[in-house]
């Protein structure tokens, strides 16, 4: 599910990271500092006013003390009710390395190995290539080198779909890869549902169940939920928050459970504060012994697949890096000479970013209910740079800069699109003749069919995705979907046949805005004959 984006294959151990950061792991310098910037919460007010962030939580964790837990601003807008560091956020796709810590643990009791392939735990998954479900290994489920594109599959559970884990697993076998077999990187979320399947194969507990026994309990996380369905529950929980049609306002919360190994944690600052711990003391667990050995951490921050990267903007000139890459289920990379370790989770309404600096024991996680990465990246550079010592940067500044910029660009796109639109074109066929049933080899069917004068669509396992079709121009129309918060609209258009009839339809995102989980453009629509099937 979608990520603020990390965005081919060598090992590089935490040893070797470590000496290009200057200092090992475990080494804390004496007398370092425990307090964090002054002035730290009149600044996180001034990021979230910036960002119309309605509610944040923090914690900093360092030398092995929980330094800051604490909350700002309102679970909800327009309500009284404030964050503490109890209050609990969706953590998105930061709860990837909590289910490669779960498999990290069924390889300590020799129950499972790294490079063992997955088919030795689920015989039946298979990938598109048959040398590859051969080939492909648990450590490939969760490094985002299997050949799959950005975000392929992801309709398959974004938005909530009527479909099993198990289901979802089965249909990748009908997703066609778009690179070789671990030649490059591209971040996907429907191998971590393969993940999931093998913990339960062999430890014979689901995913949420193992996780919570194993992980969560252990730690003292007490304020945890470890499904997006206890988004809906009442208590201390923050409401997701996003921008639909210009402004900012409550949204529902993504509840699938589908998909929960990819981003289904729920959690308080005070609980993440407690897995940063554990974390940067290589499995130890204050006053308890162990939750896994140092060998684990070696597997989790060690590069497995390197990922491509640019020089900042000049805004972010500090952001510039020596090396980047994706480890198990965390990103690693370098920041100020320093090693970092690092992931980011985005979800309908919730965003964050949780960052270890192991060379200063230090962990940094941030937890909003709204959509703007610039207030988490905001906030946390300008924590580190404090333990860090490192030259003050406008960091604030910078982001508000840097997002000026893009709303002028996404005005030029929007601009370009419409000006370059041919206003006179007609459709080829009369509009019922665009009616029917497409299938996909991977997601299933799609159905258009006439409404009053005009066209609809509706996805016939996600019930969300119901649509109305606006002409374009010649036979491309665009889908506005009725649920506003989907802010996904999409072009569709239908290839002829010589004969004039339809054969295909493809699907492509409206907008560069629409989150990378609105696949459409993988999907191969054709009509399905009447009469047949659904697969």
């Amino acid at each position: 599910m979608a990520s603020s984006v990390l965005s081919r294959s060598f090992r590089c151990g935490v040893a070797c990271l470590s000496i290009a950061a200057g200092l090992p792991p475990s080494a804390t310098a004496q007398g370092d500092p425990l307090d964090p910037p002054a002035g730290l919460d009149a600044y996180v007010n001034r990021v979230m006013g910036a960002f119309e962030v309605p509610g944040l939580a923090l914690a900093i964790v360092r030398n092995g003390q929980v330094v800051v837990a604490r909350g700002y601003g309102l679970r909800q807008m327009d309500h009284s009710d404030p964050v503490d560091e109890h209050t609990r956020f969706g953590i998105a796709s930061n709860t990837k390395a909590f289910t490669a810590t779960a498999l990290a643990l069924l390889v300590e009791e020799g129950r499972l190995e790294w490079d063992a392939p997955v088919i030795r735990y689920l015989p039946w998954f298979q990938m598109w290539d048959p040398w590859v479900t051969r080939e492909i290994t648990v450590r490939d489920l969760l490094v985002h080198r299997s050949g799959l594109g950005l975000g392929q599959g992801d309709l398959l559970g974004w938005p909530p779909s009527d479909r099993t884990r198990e289901e979802i697993v089965r249909a990748i076998r009908w997703l066609e890869p778009v690179t070789s077999f671990r030649s490059a990187y591209a971040y996907d979320n429907v191998l971590y549902h393969v993940a999931a399947l093998v913990i339960e194969s062999v430890s014979g507990l689901t995913w949420e169940a193992f996780v919570a026994t194993r992980i969560v309990e252990p730690l003292g996380m007490s304020d945890t939920r470890v499904s997006r369905a206890s988004t809906r529950e009442g208590g201390n929980v923050a409401t997701p928050h996003a921008k639909v049609e210009g402004s900012v306002r409550p949204v529902r919360p993504f509840d699938a459970t589908n998909t929960n190994a990819s981003g289904g944690i729920n959690a308080s600052a005070t609980d993440m504060a407690s897995w940063m711990l554990v974390q940067l003391d290589s499995g130890r667990v204050a006053g308890a012994g162990r939750l896994f050995s140092p060998r684990t951490t070696s597997e989790l921050w060690s590069i497995v697949t390197p990922v491509p990267f640019d020089p900042p903007p000049p805004e972010l000139a500090p952001l510039g890096r020596s090396f980047n890459g994706y480890g198990l289920g965390f990103a690693v990379r370098d920041y100020r000479g320093r090693q970092m370790v690092t992931h980011t989770g985005s979800l309908p309404g919730y965003v964050s970013r949780l960052t270890l600096i192991p060379g200063l024991d230090l962990g940094v996680v941030v937890l909003t209910n709204a959509e703007q990465g610039a207030a988490f990246e905001s906030i946390t550079h300008h924590v580190l740079d404090h333990y860090l010592g490192a030259p003050e940067h406008d960091w604030l500044g910078a982001y508000v800069s840097l997002g000026a910029r893009r709303d002028s660009a996404r005005e030029l796109q929007l601009r370009t699109a419409t000006a370059t639109r041919d206003t006179m074109s007609r459709p080829s066929l009369a509009l019922s003749e665009y009616a029917g049933v497409y299938a996909d080899p991977w997601y299933g069917d799609v159905v258009v069919e006439q409404a009053g004068s005009g066209l609809a669509i509706r996805f016939t396992r996600t019930p969300v995705l119901v649509g109305d079709l606006e002409h374009w121009q010649h036979d491309t129309f665009i889908v506005r979907w009725r649920d506003r918060e989907l802010r996904a609209d999409a072009y569709i258009t239908f290839d002829l046949a010589p004969d004039g009839q339809i054969q295909a339809a493809r699907m492509v995102p409206a907008s560069r805005d629409v989150d990378f989980s609105y696949d459409f453009q993988d999907l191969e629509l054709t009509p399905r004959p009447a009469g047949s099937d659904s697969p």
